[in-house]
């Protein structure tokens, strides 16, 4: 399985912490956050991981230089943003018709990556992916997903006030081929995989909840929470 990692964001909202470095490698009890994700990837037996990059590319270049796995990653530059769906067109054959795994970089997380990858596998037959969720506290700024006793999607309801629920997506997917055909035909090179292609799938999305871990950390307020929540 291969996987990209979307690690483009400013994390303007954690300035003056990314002033200097890119959310992606905020330190999170001294190591960087990008390192808990290709830990938990590559123990999971993924073969390799693509990394985005935007904001201080240099500095995510030092870094995957100097890490253990650095001979199985791959970095693509965008000098312009071009949302998680355009990243994932612009970037399709990195996957080779195969199934594969795209997760938001800028949330700390850990899950059992094998036991996600055989939810997938063993997922409704209509299903053409599987989508990780978590439970919140602040359910009106998540996307919150409603599911039927299988575990499929049937509503999802993006950062609304008094929403239906608090199990939020965490914007960690297993997807199949179909998702890119999908967003290849939305024949945009900038979009947003939530907004133009996950409504087109509510009743074919298959739920795996992270029962251990799960936190953005894109505020000041959400990285102290993770900082005093969070054990390696």
């Amino acid at each position: 399985m291969r996987a990209l990692l979307l690690a483009g964001g400013i994390g303007s909202r954690l300035r003056p912490i990314t002033d200097t470095i890119p959310k992606c490698l905020v330190p999170i009890h001294g190591r960087p956050l990008l390192a808990y994700w290709l830990d938990l990837l590559f123990a999971g037996e993924c073969e390799r991981v693509l990394i985005n990059t935007y904001y201080l590319p240099d500095k995510v270049r030092e870094f995957v230089a100097s890490s253990p796995w650095h001979s199985r990653i791959d970095l693509v530059h965008e000098p312009e943003l071009l949302g998680t769906g355009g990243t994932i067109v612009a970037n399709g054959d990195y996957f080779a018709g195969e199934p594969f795994f795209v997760g938001h970089a800028d949330n700390l997380t850990r899950f059992d990556l094998a036991q996600f990858r055989r939810a997938h596998s063993e997922r409704p037959r209509q299903c053409a992916m599987t989508m990780m969720t978590f439970r919140t506290e602040t359910p009106e700024s998540c996307g919150i997903v409603e599911t039927d006793a299988n575990g499929v999607v049937q509503a999802f309801h993006e950062k609304v006030e008094n929403p239906p629920g608090n199990l939020a997506n965490a914007a960690v997917y297993m997807l199949e081929p179909e998702i890119l055909i999908f967003s290849n035909s939305v024949r945009k090179s900038v979009f947003d995989f939530q907004i133009e292609v996950i409504p087109n799938f509510v009743g074919r999305i298959f739920s795996f909840e992270n029962t251990d871990y799960h936190r953005d950390i894109g505020t000041p307020e959400s990285l102290g929470r993770a900082l005093v929540e969070y054990s390696a």
